[in-house]
């Protein structure tokens, strides 16, 4: 089956495979994808899905008690990212993976992150075979599932319900297929809404399922970002541009995530490529670790830097919670610094 954004790659560190592209004809807009929403309010497509799934999808976690919002109002994706661009700067979009190496690491990662300045922050939710991310991430989504009684989707978002109102910024879940699928799309991003979350990332969504997920996830106000590559034709890029929501993705390289010693001098052509078919905001991923990393591809007219591995790392790498926290935030800062 064809994939939206990201094909299976090798989980070995020198192999890798470029994401894929769309293959058929444009996705809807969506005012058009809202209008069918209300004309189809559970989409035969999204249900034959999870009636293929064999195992009862998990019961969403029971709802807690409010809390009082942050000091600052938490925007929309796309309206953090336009604010961001006419501002003239550039956002910063760290990733972490949620449950390494526990929830309560998570959390109070989430908090710092935050308060070094995230403009958007990526939670991974742990899976199985992550195959779209190098070594370094799935080494982290192992250790998420195996350490602290093991992170599910379930544990992932009510852990996040607590702590988004306490954020300044808006968070955006980065999950699989899979896990999705399990839990059935309607009520999956009923739960990511619940939960707190702005938006939606979901490396190897399948494009006969798109329009499906797209439809649940406008009814509970949450934009999902899609991907293009190097390798995307410029006709299929503008059919992805069209249809992300919150800021278009930019695949730096082909193959998986993970540090590089350089960035692919190929990403200015891109950024400029990817801004002749839209004026949605375009941040890059995959690859950036260094704050000199951050600084070119600012300078190249990114409206925004993704890191994850690097990020990743600094937890991961850490003898203790304590001083992964404190790696985070001193390697969160310098990257934030270098955006000033």
């Amino acid at each position: 089956m064809a994939l939206f954004a990201v094909q299976a790659a090798s989980t070995s560190q020198s192999s890798s495979s470029s994401p894929a592209v769309l293959q058929q004809s444009p996705l809807p807009s969506r005012r058009a994808a809202a209008a069918a929403v209300k004309k189809m309010p559970q989409r035969k497509k999204a249900a034959a899905v999870v009636r293929a799934v064999a195992a009862p999808p998990p019961a969403p976690p029971v709802p807690g008690p409010p809390k009082p919002a942050g000091e600052r109002c938490r925007l929309p994706v796309s309206q953090t990212m336009s604010r961001l661009k006419a501002q003239g700067k550039t956002a910063f979009i760290p990733y972490i993976t949620a449950g390494d190496p526990d929830l309560a690491t998570t959390a109070e990662a989430l908090r710092l992150l935050d308060a070094c300045g995230a403009d958007v922050i990526e939670l991974g939710v742990p899976f199985s075979d992550p195959y779209a991310d190098g070594p370094v991430i799935q080494a982290s989504m192992a250790r998420a599932r195996t350490t602290g009684g093991g992170a599910t989707p379930d544990g992932v978002l009510a852990m996040l319900r607590e702590v988004t109102p306490e954020l300044s910024c808006p968070v955006v879940l980065f999950s699989y297929f899979n896990p999705i699928v399990r839990w059935g799309l309607p009520g999956f991003a009923a739960a990511v809404k619940d939960a707190g979350a702005h938006g939606l990332i979901v490396p190897d969504l399948p494009y006969a399922d798109t329009c499906a997920l797209r439809s649940e996830a406008i009814k509970n106000d949450l934009e999902l970002v899609l991907l293009t590559t190097p390798a995307t034709p410029e006709e299929r890029m503008k059919e992805i541009t069209e249809a992300s929501e919150g800021f278009v993705y930019l695949v730096s390289v082909n193959g998986v995530t993970g540090s590089r010693a350089d960035v692919n001098t190929r990403v200015e052509s891109l950024i400029q490529e990817v801004k002749q078919v839209t004026d949605k905001p375009v941040a890059v991923g995959f690859g950036i670790s260094k704050p000199e990393h951050v600084k070119q591809i600012a300078e190249w007219g990114a409206d925004g830097v993704i890191i994850g591995s690097a990020m990743v790392k600094q937890l991961g790498e850490a003898t203790s919670p304590k001083e992964g926290l404190k790696r985070l935030k001193e390697y969160a800062r310098s990257m934030k610094n270098a955006l000033q």
